[in-house]
């Protein structure tokens, strides 16, 4: 069995690896520490420099939720559906983002997304019982 070594068998470094990682870290510790504000700046730079980060989207999404301001928040939410379209906490917070929009089909068709992915969802649940009310 031959090995290669050297020039071909080493993965490329991406030499802005270690200090998204920790820029990562900087916006989830702002959001925890509930300065918004400037998580959302920090955030906006993140994605200018990585504009297709899941983590990054997501956090942005849910602070514009936590905001109030629901389109802005669904527009991340949709961006980071297109990287993870299966994710579950993404698509239910877009659904409670519908729901503030007065969009109760939108919410109801998340919730149908989820409804297939994870059935037992007790979230999905209520949330459809309201919209259906």
């Amino acid at each position: 069995m031959t090995i290669l070594v050297g020039l071909f068998s080493r993965i490329p470094k991406d030499p802005q690896k270690k200090r998204n990682l920790e820029k990562l870290k900087e916006i989830k510790k702002l959001v925890k520490e509930k300065k918004y504000d400037a998580a959302l700046k920090s955030g906006k730079d993140f994605l200018y420099k990585v504009p297709h980060h899941h983590d990054v989207l997501f956090t942005m999404g849910g602070i514009y939720h936590l905001q109030n301001k629901h389109k802005t928040a669904i527009s991340y939410f949709d961006k980071a559906l297109e990287i993870a379209s299966y994710d579950v906490e993404v698509l239910l917070l877009k659904a409670y983002s519908h729901q503030k929009l007065a969009e109760n089909k939108r919410a109801i068709q998340c919730c149908e997304k989820i409804q297939e992915i994870d059935p037992k969802n007790k979230a999905v649940l209520v949330l459809l019982e309201e919209l259906n009310s």
